[in-house]
């Protein structure tokens, strides 16, 4: 049995995972499991890669796919909610993922708002939601999530070399892809069925709030019309950011590109420790 055949055994009774269509190289499991949902493909369906060419970032951005260490997976969800409303999937995915990849590891992994995992300040996951729908209903979100799993720190590119991470090169063993994509996964669904059930409760937003890098931090937003500095406060009730700016104005954002500011390397990587 491949690593794979044991995902399928612990996925075999959920919603998401119970069908995982798994190829060994592709361009993007973004695509492919858009394009499966076009064709009415039911929800729930995971599309697994052991390897892509053009992986999808937030932003237009690439993501780095090597093959035989990492998950690079994409789900087809149906949610019956507003479109107004499909961001919060994001949120939801970043504090399954916090914890699963906690849980797997032993380590604190925490969320940088609106999309990355981190550990101990580096980037070791990606969330990307994309949605799809005609007017006020959402026909599908397809949720791409990327792990470094076990990309040895040796084997980096050097321009993600000081800026992202991986499980392995952090707990300095080699992690079960199989154990971090059923945790993944696993959490995933409980928390996807619980948003269905009672939309961004305050669980699940003093959850992320927990969980969350930027709390207390001074940040700066990159926003399309500029940027805009300010502490972070952590999510409001519908899962906007709330950011305290220099004039002692509190401001709401639900999109943006959050970066640390006045902090050098030393002192990041010291507040992530532990």
């Amino acid at each position: 049995m491949t690593w794979v055949d044991d995902l399928r055994q612990a996925c075999k009774d959920r919603l998401i995972g119970k069908e995982i269509l798994s190829f060994s190289k592709i361009d993007s499991t973004n695509r492919e499991a858009r394009d499966r949902a076009k064709g009415g493909a039911r929800e729930g369906l995971v599309i697994l890669a052991d390897s892509q060419s053009r992986g999808k970032g937030r932003l237009g951005r690439s993501w780095e796919s090597p093959p035989g260490t990492n998950l690079y997976l994409s789900i087809i969800l149906r949610p019956p909610v507003d479109p107004s409303d499909a961001p919060q999937i994001t949120l939801l995915a970043g504090v399954a993922a916090a914890r699963a990849l906690s849980d797997v590891s032993g380590l604190k992994c925490l969320i940088k708002w609106p999309n990355d995992i981190l550990l101990r300040g580096k980037k070791l996951a990606g969330i990307l939601a994309e949605m799809e729908g005609e007017g006020a209903r959402v026909g599908f979100v397809i949720l791409g999530i990327g792990v470094n799993v076990n990309w040895r720190r040796e084997d980096f590119p050097a321009d993600l070399g000081v800026k992202a991470t991986s499980l392995r090169a952090e707990s300095g063993r080699e992690i079960s892809r199989a154990a971090a994509a059923a945790g993944l996964l696993g959490e995933l669904e409980k928390e996807y069925t619980a948003f269905i059930r009672e939309g961004f409760s305050p669980r699940l937003k003093d959850e992320w709030n927990r969980l969350s890098w930027i709390n207390g931090k001074e940040v700066t937003l990159s926003l399309p019309e500029g940027e805009i500095s300010g502490r972070a406060l952590g999510l409001d009730t519908d899962g906007a950011l709330l950011l305290l700016d220099g004039k002692g104005k509190t401001r709401r954002f639900i999109a943006g590109d959050v970066s640390l500011r006045r902090i050098n390397k030393d002192e990041w990587e010291t507040e992530e420790q532990g």
